[in-house]
């Protein structure tokens, strides 16, 4: 069975499989799915299903609305918005704590328990499972955004980060002199005021996140190395596997085989 069409979300969409396996498309990266998976899709990513065996789906959508208003601390809230915006580039499904995998099965598996039952109180139950639900998966994304990045931050310091990690495709414009332009600061302040607020450099960030990118593609979809390497505004297949192999050690065709292994067990 296939959905008929690609659907572009307004919101952010958590996706859970029940059961059932098939083969899910966001923003053309293709990855299998099957039971105990979950995926988050953020808003404008393009999305659609080729469900191989009858599948059962749990679908919660929130927006940035929800998240304001959702009963969270408002030290949190930013730090939430910031992880949940970012989420978009990391395909696959987003547990990648395996403790959380049963956590979430559980928490799930309430609130449908919930939403079937009109009993007192119970609009607070969901609405706390739900709440408990994001912060669950904000915790598994966190790991693709610095940790140095706090409900603290400096406000330009993340705009500096969305605005590379939203043109990371485009190496021209994530050049030093590019974002300083962008920002209307000078070169020097730039690397400083960087550094300061996420305790690396800013091309060790934008190498970092590169890296990170390339391995959810690998992992999470059959894209070819060469196909990875024009997206990500690599010369060619070439200069990919000379990047990756100095960062990883291995060559993406290695790492992928590797990647293959372990996630047969999962």
């Amino acid at each position: 069975m296939i959905a008929p069409k690609a659907d572009i979300n307004t919101f952010f969409e958590l996706v859970y499989v029940i059961s059932g396996t098939g083969v899910q498309c966001v923003n053309k990266n293709n990855f299998s799915y099957h039971a105990g998976h979950m995926m988050l899709l953020a808003p404008d990513d393009c999305h659609s299903f080729n469900i191989n065996t009858p599948t059962d789906f749990f679908f919660l959508r929130f927006n940035d609305i929800y998240i304001k208003s959702g009963g969270f601390h408002a030290e949190d809230i930013r730090r939430l918005e910031y992880i949940l915006q970012n989420a978009n580039h990391a395909p696959g499904c987003i547990l990648k704590n395996q403790p959380d995998k049963q956590l979430v099965k559980a928490i799930v598996e309430a609130i449908a328990r919930e939403r079937q039952q009109q009993d007192l109180y119970n609009q607070e139950v969901v609405r706390q499972l739900v709440n408990t639900l994001i912060v669950i998966v904000a915790r598994n994304i966190a790991r693709y955004v610095p940790e140095q990045v706090t409900a603290h931050t400096d406000e330009k310091a993340i705009d500096i980060l969305n605005y590379i990690q939203n043109n990371i495709y485009y190496p021209e414009k994530i050049r030093a002199e590019a974002v300083s332009k962008h920002f209307g600061i000078s070169d020097n302040y730039l690397g400083r005021f960087f550094k300061k607020h996420t305790s690396e450099t800013m091309q060790q960030y934008i190498t970092n996140y590169r890296v990170k990118l390339i391995e959810a593609r690998l992992l999470h979809s059959d894209m070819r190395i060469v196909e990875i390497a024009d997206e990500l505004g690599f010369t060619d297949e070439s200069h990919l596997n000379k990047f990756f192999r100095k960062q990883m050690g291995a060559s993406p065709t290695a790492f992928r085989k590797r990647g293959d292994k372990v996630t047969n067990f999962l």
